[in-house]
């Protein structure tokens, strides 16, 4: 079945939040290395979670997502609820600048993951 436009939109932004995931792993790494971080086992935790969490959502798009696997869409659509709540405390905490992408790509991700389309061929593959 042909991927529709929705499905691969949706497979790139779980893609580029896992990408985003795996740099602040490597982010945090420098900054263990460089000695910058205050707290060993609170650094080493951030690493290895966001290390995971990005592995995890690169797997979801590529492994999921584009091989029309059903399963796919869940931890996608999870994700996409993870992060309204996070960009909301980003207003909050006067961090616009990182608030509003997270909730744009949130709302993008769900809009894409949840259409029609996407539906459609993710469960309508033998019809």
């Amino acid at each position: 079945m042909r991927r529709p436009g929705t499905l691969l939109a949706g497979a790139a932004i779980v893609a580029l939040e896992g990408l985003v995931a795996l740099a602040l792993s490597l982010y945090f790494a420098f900054g263990t290395i460089t000695g910058s971080a205050g707290n060993l086992t609170m650094a080493v935790a951030e690493i290895v979670f966001f290390a995971a969490v990005g592995a995890g959502l690169l797997w979801v798009a590529w492994g999921g997502l584009l091989k029309l696997e059903r399963w796919g869409r869940a931890p996608s659509v999870i994700t996409q609820l993870f992060m309204l709540p996070i960009g909301y405390t980003m207003f909050q905490n006067d961090l616009p600048a990182i608030g509003a992408p997270l909730v744009a790509v949130a709302l993008a991700g769900l809009g894409v993951l949840l259409a029609p389309p996407t539906t459609q061929a993710l469960y309508d593959q033998d019809a």
